[in-house]
């Protein structure tokens, strides 16, 4: 049962902050922005303003799907944050540009990121099924869950090391659309909350991972006492 208490405590956390952080956005996203820029236009002005040339703001489908790819150096902003004039969109777009900026500068924790994908992309494909094989086992062998466990654990490593990036990400998009005039002090208000929630979002997955984690841990040094 502890697994499920688990997953079902930290599936109702998260799913409170992503309400929160979709109700702060929408809220924020009907106040016009003073400067009358979009979000194309706030990031492409942060890359001008960074030096940054060879990384392309694009426009994607969906909501909340704005990322920064360092495969093909683009900057791709949902349809809305691409569009929108408004202190969360300004944000949204200072946010992914920071990451860019990240890039640029081979900001550590970024490069060890990256460096874990290729690993993290096969681990995240086979892990719930050799966990899986490996409970079933723990009678005649620990060998699986064993296994299951380091996997899930470089998952659990990823997530904590997200935290950083995305940290400094918004630290500097904020200080960026301060002091260049994209924002008043009341639209930097909204911006930094903004950012505060979707943040947040991260900092519960990593939790949650790590409880998990731990529980899986536990029931492998069950198996050996």
């Amino acid at each position: 049962m502890g697994i499920y208490i688990i997953v079902i405590a930290f599936m109702l956390l998260s799913a409170g902050v992503s309400w929160r952080l979709k109700s702060k956005f929408k809220e924020y996203s009907q106040i016009p922005l003073s400067s009358g820029l979009s979000g194309r236009e706030v990031a492409e002005k942060m890359l001008r303003d960074n030096g940054i040339t060879d990384v392309k703001v694009m426009s994607v489908a969906g909501r909340l799907t704005d990322h920064y790819n360092p495969a093909d150096k683009t900057v791709n902003l949902s349809e809305y944050v691409y569009e929108a004039r408004s202190a969360a969109a300004a944000a949204v777009a200072a946010h992914e540009c920071g990451h860019a900026v990240q890039h640029a500068k081979a900001y550590a924790f970024l490069k060890f990121r990256s460096a874990m994908v290729p690993a993290l992309s096969i681990a995240s494909r086979y892990m719930q099924w050799i966990i899986l094989i490996g409970i079933f086992m723990l009678q005649t062998t620990p060998v699986p869950l064993a296994i299951g466990v380091a996997l899930f654990g470089l998952t659990t490593l990823f997530s904590f090391v997200t935290l950083p990036v995305e940290f400094d990400a918004s630290k500097r998009a904020l200080a960026w659309i301060s002091q260049n005039g994209v924002v008043t002090r009341q639209e930097y208000g909204m911006a930094k909350d903004a950012l505060k929630w979707a943040a947040l979002t991260y900092v519960v997955a990593a939790l949650g991972s790590l409880a998990t984690l731990l529980y899986y841990a536990s029931l492998l040094m069950g198996r050996r006492d």
